[in-house]
C-alpha cells in the first residue's frame, strides 16, 4: 500500500518518466533474452555447438561497459532524454541486422556491437529516472525499475513459446526490433532530468574552461567508492547471468523439455524474479540497501535442489522461480544504491560503468559454464556450483560496503 501511495504521489511528467525508463530497460532486456532462449535453435542452423552461439554472450557483456562510457558521458553533457533515445534507437537497428546474419562470425560481430548500445541504456534510463523522482519510495522504485530486466526475460521467453515453431530464431529478431517505436513516446511525454537542467545552469554560470580543485577532489575522493562498486556488480553480474544465460539450454538438452515448456518456465521465473525486486526493493526502504542484498543473496543458497536437481518440469520450474525471486530480489536494490552512491556529475556515467565493467569481468561465465557442462555432462553441478560460490561472495562484499539509504540526489 505505502508504494502505491508513493506512486500516486508522483506528478504526471515524473510517471511518464518513470515508465520510459522501465520500458527502456525491459525491451533492451528482451532483445538480450531473445538470443539467449534461441542457443540451440542458432547452434543447429550454423552446424556448431551451444557454447560456441553463447560466445555472442561473451560479446555482449565485453562490450558493455564501452557502451556505458560512451552513452553515459554524452548523457552527462547532452542531457539523458536525447542520448536514451538514440540508445533505444541504436539497439533495435542492430537486434534487426541479427535476424539477416549470414554466418556466426557475422552474428558475433552484431552482438559485439549491440553490447555497446545495450552498456548505455542502464546507466542513462536510471539516472534520469531518480534524478526526477522523489526520495521517499526510492528503494521500491528501484526494485520496478531493475525488474524491468525481468520483464524483457518474459517477453523473451512467452515469443519463444508462442511463435518458435512457426517464425523461427530469425523472425524473433525481427519482432525484437520493434523497441525502436519506444523513442516516440520519449520524445512527445519525457521531460529532461530537472538535477541535469539545473546543473547545466550551474555550469554556464561557474565555467571557467577547467574542472575547478574542489571538483576534482570531489571525483578522486569518489575513486575508492567506484572500484568498491565494480567488484559488487561483479558479483551481482556472475549471481544473475551465472543462474540465467545456460538454464535454457540445460532445460532443452540435458532435462530434454520442449521449447514450450523451457518458454513457459522463462515465463514463470520471470515474474518470480519482479516478484522479488518489488519484494526486496521495498524491504531495503526499511532495513537499508545492505542488509535487503545480503539477506536475498543467501537465501538462493537452499532453493539449489529445486533449482538444479528437479526430475520433473514442475520441480525445475518451482526451483526455478524460487532462485529467481531471490537473485533478482538482490538486484532490486541496486538502481538507487548505485545511484545513491555516485556523484551528480558523474551519475550517468558511473553507475553504468561499474554495472557493466561487472559485466565484462564476468562476460566468460555463460560459455565457460556451457563448456563445463558439454565436457563433463553435467550441467547440475555446474549450476549448483556457481550459485554458491557467487552467493556467498555477493552477501560478503554487500557486508563491507557503504550504506546510502536516501541519499539527497542534487546537481552539485
Amino acid at each position: 500500500m505505502s508504494v502505491l501511495n508513493d506512486f500516486r504521489r508522483l506528478t504526471r511528467p515524473q510517471r511518464h518518466t518513470f515508465l520510459a525508463a522501465f520500458l527502456g530497460w525491459t525491451m533492451d532486456s528482451l532483445d538480450f533474452f531473445l538470443l539467449v532462449f534461441c542457443v540451440k535453435a542458432i547452434a543447429v542452423d550454423f552446424h556448431t555447438q551451444p557454447s560456441a552461439v553463447l560466445g555472442a554472450v561473451f560479446l555482449t557483456q565485453a562490450f558493455r561497459p564501452v557502451g556505458a562510457v560512451l552513452f553515459g558521458v554524452l548523457a552527462d553533457r547532452y542531457g539523458r532524454r536525447p542520448v536514451l533515445m538514440v540508445n533505444i534507437l541504436s539497439f533495435s537497428v542492430i537486434e534487426l541486422a541479427c535476424a539477416f546474419a549470414p554466418s556466426l562470425t557475422v552474428l558475433l560481430v552484431l552482438r559485439a556491437l549491440f553490447g555497446l548500445a545495450m552498456g548505455g541504456e542502464w546507466g542513462v534510463g536510471a539516472a534520469l529516472a531518480f534524478e526526477t523522482l522523489p526520495r521517499e519510495g526510492r528503494g521500491a522504485f528501484s526494485g520496478i525499475l531493475q525488474e524491468g530486466y525481468a520483464m524483457g526475460s518474459i517477453l523473451a521467453a512467452g515469443a519463444f513459446a508462442l511463435f518458435f515453431h512457426w517464425m523461427g530464431w530469425r523472425g524473433l529478431f525481427i519482432l525484437g526490433a520493434m523497441p525502436a517505436l519506444l523513442v516516440f513516446y520519449v520524445q512527445a511525454r519525457v521531460a529532461e532530468s530537472p538535477v541535469w537542467l539545473e546543473g547545466k545552469k550551474k555550469r554556464l554560470t561557474l565555467h571557467t574552461g577547467a574542472v575547478r580543485p574542489a571538483e576534482r577532489a570531489n571525483l578522486l575522493a569518489f575513486l575508492p567508492t567506484f572500484l568498491f562498486l565494480v567488484l559488487l556488480m561483479t558479483a551481482f553480474m556472475s549471481f544473475s547471468h551465472g543462474t540465467q544465460d545456460v538454464y535454457p539450454t540445460f532445460l532443452a538438452t540435458q532435462a530434454r523439455l520442449s521449447p514450450q515448456i523451457v518458454g513457459l518456465i522463462g515465463v514463470l521465473y520471470g515474474f518470480g524474479s519482479i516478484a522479488g525486486g518489488f519484494v526486496f526493493g521495498t524491504l531495503s526502504e526499511k532495513w537499508g540497501r545492505k542488509r535487503a542484498i545480503v539477506t536475498a543473496a543467501l537465501l538462493a543458497i537452499p532453493v539449489i535442489p529445486l533449482y538444479a536437481y528437479g526430475h520433473s518440469a514442475v520441480t525445475l520450474g518451482i526451483g526455478a522461480v524460487l532462485m529467481q525471486f531471490m537473485v533478482q530480489g538482490a538486484w532490486g536494490v541496486v538502481p538507487a544504491y548505485l545511484t545513491e552512491l555516485s556523484p551528480a556529475p558523474l551519475r550517468a556515467t558511473a553507475p553504468g560503468l561499474a554495472y557493466q565493467l561487472g559485466g565484462l569481468i564476468t562476460s566468460w561465465n555463460g560459455k565457460a559454464q556451457a563448456l563445463a557442462a558439454e565436457r563433463t555432462g553435467n550441467y547440475p553441478a555446474v549450476l549448483a556450483i556457481t550459485v554458491i560460490v557467487v552467493a556467498l561472495s555477493l552477501a560478503g562484499l554487500a557486508l563491507v560496503g557503504r550504506e546510502a539509504k536516501g541519499q539527497e540526489m542534487t546537481a552539485a
